[in-house]
């Protein structure tokens, strides 16, 4: 199904239709060109626009959510990832929301990311909830354990599952599918 909100280039390409076809049409009847002729594909232009910037569709409002998780977990920033959480949180290895808090909390008490990288793979939509599969790219901090001991950068394969509640989208389930291009789950980064 079309949807203007999801495609407002349409709107674009119909303002340079109309910018054609009145510069057209002036030529075959210059006696019918008008001076107000010129602002319609000027209102097709900042229609689109308008849509573009003010109206946010369901596939932005997931890619804010995803991006403002992968930033909060590298700026170590709980608090942020507990607002993208649903309160009916559960995964294969979390069995709440207040689980999955603690383990975030453990977890980034300390030094751990320098910078986080996301590439999004695929993205399934049909409301009221929706499956992302992305990877991120980690770069842990000099200071930190895994940096120390371990490597220096690692590669997350992970699918969240959302839920739109109200106007928002909330992660209801997040699973790790592969550490490394090794196929793992979240009992590996235990």
């Amino acid at each position: 199904m079309f949807n203007i909100f999801e495609q407002p280039w349409i709107l674009l390409i119909t303002a340079v239709i109309v910018l054609l076809v009145i510069l057209l049409l002036g030529r075959i009847w210059p006696d019918k060109k008008r001076w107000w002729q010129w602002f319609i594909p000027v209102l097709f232009s900042g229609a689109a626009f308008g849509l573009d910037f003010l109206v946010q569709t369901d596939f932005e409002k997931i890619e804010a959510v995803i991006r403002t998780g992968v930033k909060a977990v590298e700026r170590e920033d709980c608090s942020a990832l507990e607002a993208i959480i649903c309160a009916d949180y559960r995964d294969s290895y979390h069995s709440s929301k207040a689980a999955l808090m603690y383990h975030c909390q453990t977890r980034l008490a300390e030094p751990l990311v320098e910078k986080n990288t996301k590439r999004t793979i695929s993205v399934e939509i049909s409301p009221p909830a929706a499956t992302v599969i992305f990877t991120v790219r980690t770069l842990f901090d000099k200071n930190s354990y895994v940096y120390q001991e371990f490597k220096r950068e690692m590669f997350t394969k992970l699918r969240l599952e959302l839920r739109k509640q109200a106007q928002d989208w909330l992660i209801y389930r997040a699973e790790i599918l592969a550490l490394d291009r090794q196929p793992a789950g979240w009992r590996d980064i235990r």
